[in-house]
């Protein structure tokens, strides 16, 4: 059944239902603009322009044309290029539309709420159902709606198996695995790192960076506003540090791993044919080869601590930097922009103390080393800051 639908929807197997010079033109701008190294900055404007103008968009008239647009793209796509369809109709890709439209879904309630709060808060009046009795009895009310829930998801779930066939392939088959070979949906974004950074840093120091975060949240933050009812304007570093971190550096991910990467594990944009045959060179350069190769015209030392001394005291400047915001020099206060930072984190010293803010800025200082990363190989061929075969130590 869904096949006889992407093929209705394509008009032939392997032809666009819909195309013109225009049409083509217009692939083409997006998948020059899908390149990881437009595309994150792209999605991080977003990400900024979605928090300063929440009180806009998250209007009920706003919120359902952004809706109606990107629903209309998103899916519309499907008729003027065939290799999108493929790649949306995928039984394994399912979950990526229940998962966009989902998140959508929650960020426009959430920043809705917040919108409403906020306005409250700033003319004085009660917060919006801050006065209604909340309690609700397990029997029979909680029973009920999970009663229903349970009889909804089972249905679901019912259907979408029914519909779509289970993704089962050939026996597994170490002599031809699958090109690409992905992992499950919900650690595409953990696959990404891997490209990024040494196993050891992407699947363990990454990972457990995330759960020490979330165990340490509720002690790091101890601020009561925002407790019980929406709000922006009264956690704004918080909201934005963690929505950050979900968006930008999560989904943004799962999305590359499930539109972009193709055969080879190569970047295609979402109007490409993955073609297996096209080999990209792998040119990625160290930081010890820029520094000692280029810039000083010598070889490699041979002791390997001296060898990587420059990316191990950036890294060290780098983590450092983070830690030590609070006692930046009073001077630095004149710099448009790095005053208020160096504000900002003096007041959040003085609100957390000095354990507790030197574990938000550890972490911060990881996650930040991320998109860092992944940008200087994007523009620079950057494989690695520090690296220390020697010792299975790479980063």
């Amino acid at each position: 059944m869904i096949d006889s639908l992407i093929m209705l929807a394509s008009g032939a197997p392997g032809k666009p239902l819909f195309s013109s010079p225009a049409i083509d033109s217009f692939k083409d701008v997006v998948n020059f603009w899908s390149q990881p190294q437009y595309s994150l900055p792209l999605f991080t404007i977003l990400f900024v322009l979605m928090l300063v103008f929440y009180r806009k968009w998250s209007r009920p008239i706003p919120a359902g044309l952004i809706l109606v647009g990107f629903s209309a793209i998103y899916f519309g796509s499907m008729a003027i290029d065939s290799n999108y369809s493929l790649i949306l109709t995928k039984a394994d890709n399912v979950p990526i539309t229940i998962m966009l439209f989902g998140v959508g879904i929650c960020l426009w309630t959430a920043f809705r709420e917040a919108a409403t709060n906020d306005k409250a808060i700033e003319e004085g009046k009660p917060i919006p159902y801050s006065d209604r009795d909340d309690k609700v009895l397990v029997w029979p009310d909680l029973v009920y709606i999970e009663l229903i829930c349970l009889v909804l998801a089972s249905a679901a779930l019912l259907f979408w198996s029914v519909g779509l066939p289970a993704p089962l392939e050939a026996p597994a088959n170490p002599a031809g695995p699958p090109n690409p070979s992905k992992a499950p949906w919900y650690f595409l974004g953990l696959q990404e790192m891997l490209v990024y950074f040494d196993p050891w840093m992407a699947g363990v120091i990454l990972p457990g960076m995330i759960v020490s975060g979330l165990i340490a949240m509720p002690y790091i933050d101890t601020n009561p506003k925002g407790n019980g009812y929406y709000t922006f304007k009264e956690r704004p570093f918080a909201i934005t540090t963690w929505l950050f971190g979900f968006i930008i550096l999560w989904v943004v991910l799962i999305v590359f791993g499930t539109f972009l990467r193709g055969p080879n594990w190569n970047f295609f944009g979402p109007y490409e044919y993955w073609d297996a045959l096209i080999q990209v060179p792998l040119t990625n350069i160290n930081l010890s080869d820029y520094f000692w190769l280029y810039l000083f015209k010598s070889e490699l030392p041979t002791n390997p601590f001296v060898r990587e001394g420059i990316g191990i005291v950036l890294s060290g400047a780098w983590v450092l930097a983070f830690l030590t915001v609070p006692w930046w020099p009073l001077m630095v206060d004149n710099i448009p922009g790095i005053g208020k930072v160096s504000g900002f984190a003096r007041k959040l010293f003085g609100q957390m103390g000095t354990i507790r803010f030197l574990i938000l800025a550890f972490h911060l200082a990881i996650m930040a080393m991320m998109p860092l990363k992944m940008v200087l190989r994007w523009l620079f061929t950057l494989k690695y800051f520090i690296y220390l075969p020697e010792f299975n130590m790479n980063l």
